[in-house]
């Protein structure tokens, strides 16, 4: 099977060239003979400097991959494949960040991007809300925020995905450019503003994949009452988040989180109510005591009033934002206890410009910052929720994670659950198996069997 694998892709190689010689516009090529009229002889295809280069770095790898294939086992060309990645990313900081974002959802949306093959080890496994999670690794919103490449996504070897913010109606966010690199600082500043296709076309692309999933199953063999329960969720293997949001335009913020419910819950293995980003105006006043508790207990009775199955209904999370005081978090923590929220995501982007990032020319731009500069202050604010809600409501820490490091410090301050975006968005692909290899030498190191016992391990 190896042996074909090395010819398939030689043979892919010969007919990548036969169509791009064989397409090739007559006012593309040049002949071959200098002597005039010489109108029959060999054309011979003229490819820019650009073009050649794009052309051998495909047929290389191509070519170099069948050989690999051909002497490798699954797993060891598994992490090929996600090495591989490391070449293809750095052109990604070439081009303008928005559309660099864009031509990454729209790989991962058609398949072009490693999958992987390998089990995570057991020691990273957990289970959440009676949810199975294969790791605590997963995707922040904001990657894909309409839920083109949720399984183009999962099958990175996330353990979760979330997909959103989701508005209930279309609207194109805030004027661009509204994303900036700071590359140095492995950071980024954004002010898109819930730019969002709207509900109604989230909910047709996540019914769709919903709907593949039940017709693999029903034309599966039926699991027997004694097969061990498999990670996973409704979109199949991996767990999906849906995070919603607010129109800018809207002036009843519960009636648009509402809507969310009633049209997407169905289709997520958990719900996030979004109050916390800095752009769209007014959005984190709902994270004020009286008004956080009237918008919970809304969109809790919209989703207790639906009709759910032996499961139950989806966990209701709350996603805060960094900039808060202690006042503010003792504020949450209450009406998370007092409500039975399911948990709490720490934490959004900031509006502040911590060191080092205030030497930044681009620190100027509005906009929420993302990246390493945040993990200080979105850990530190991890930890005082820990001690607030004493353990007692999971968290999801989110805010700076670019190392398997990175994560473990999130976990032992308090998370049960980790996310990424920004290092995902500078390390690509290669990161997400780094960063969980790193996270069980991590564990092992202090002696931990599992994530559980891991988890607030600095409190005690």
């Amino acid at each position: 099977m190896a042996g074909r694998a090395a010819t398939s892709s030689a043979k892919w190689a010969r007919e990548f060239l036969f169509r791009r010689v064989s397409s090739n516009p007559l006012g593309a090529t040049r002949n071959c003979s200098s002597v005039p009229g010489a109108s029959s002889a060999p054309k011979v295809p003229h490819f820019s400097k650009k073009g050649r280069i794009l052309t051998g770095a495909t047929i290389g790898l191509a070519i170099a991959g069948g050989a690999y294939v051909s002497t490798a086992d699954e797993a060891t060309f598994c992490g090929w494949l996600f090495n591989a990645t490391k070449v293809v990313n750095p052109f990604f900081a070439l081009l303008d960040a928005e559309f660099a974002h864009k031509l990454a959802v729209s790989a991962a949306a058609r398949g072009w991007v490693p999958r992987e093959k390998r089990p995570d080890p057991a020691i990273l496994g957990l289970e959440v809300w009676g949810r199975k999670f294969s790791n605590p690794i997963g995707l922040a919103a904001g990657f894909d925020k309409n839920a083109e490449a949720t399984e183009g996504l999962l099958g990175l070897g996330f353990g979760f995905v979330e997909v959103g913010s989701v508005t209930p109606v279309p609207q194109e966010g805030n004027p661009k450019p509204r994303i900036f690199r700071l590359s140095q600082d492995g950071a980024i500043i954004n002010r898109c503003g819930f730019n969002s296709e709207g509900i109604v076309v989230v909910a047709k692309r996540l019914g769709a994949q919903h709907g593949k999933r039940m017709l693999a199953e029903t034309s599966g063999t039926s699991a027997s009452p004694g097969d061990e329960v498999k990670p996973g969720g409704k979109s199949g293997p991996g767990i999906l988040g849906v995070n919603l949001g607010k129109n800018k335009t809207s002036e009843d913020a519960a009636a648009d989180y509402v809507q969310g419910v009633h049209n997407l819950s169905q289709y997520a293995d958990y719900l996030v109510i979004n109050v916390s980003s800095p752009n769209t105006a007014g959005l984190r006043m709902l994270q004020g005591r009286k008004q956080l508790k009237d918008l919970v207990k809304k969109v809790q009775a919209a989703r207790d009033e639906m009709q759910w199955g032996d499961e139950g209904p989806p966990p209701l999370l709350v996603k805060i934002a960094p900039d808060l005081s202690r006042g503010e978090l003792e504020d949450i923590a209450a009406v998370a206890l007092a409500l039975h929220l399911d948990g709490l995501i720490i934490s959004n982007t900031t509006v502040s410009r911590p060191d080092p990032v205030t030497n930044n020319p681009v620190a100027t731009e509005a906009g929420g910052l993302s990246g390493k500069p945040l993990f200080p202050l979105s850990t530190n604010m991890l930890r005082e929720m820990y001690t607030l809600t004493r353990g007692k409501i999971p968290l999801i820490g989110c805010g700076g994670v670019s190392s398997g490091e990175d994560a473990y410090k999130k976990i032992r301050a308090g998370a049960t659950l980790v996310q990424l975006y920004t290092g995902f968005a500078y390390g690509g692909p290669a990161l997400i198996p780094q960063i969980k290899e790193e996270l069980v030498s991590c564990l092992e190191r202090d002696g931990f069997k599992s994530i559980h016992e891991a988890i607030g391990a600095d409190h005690r």
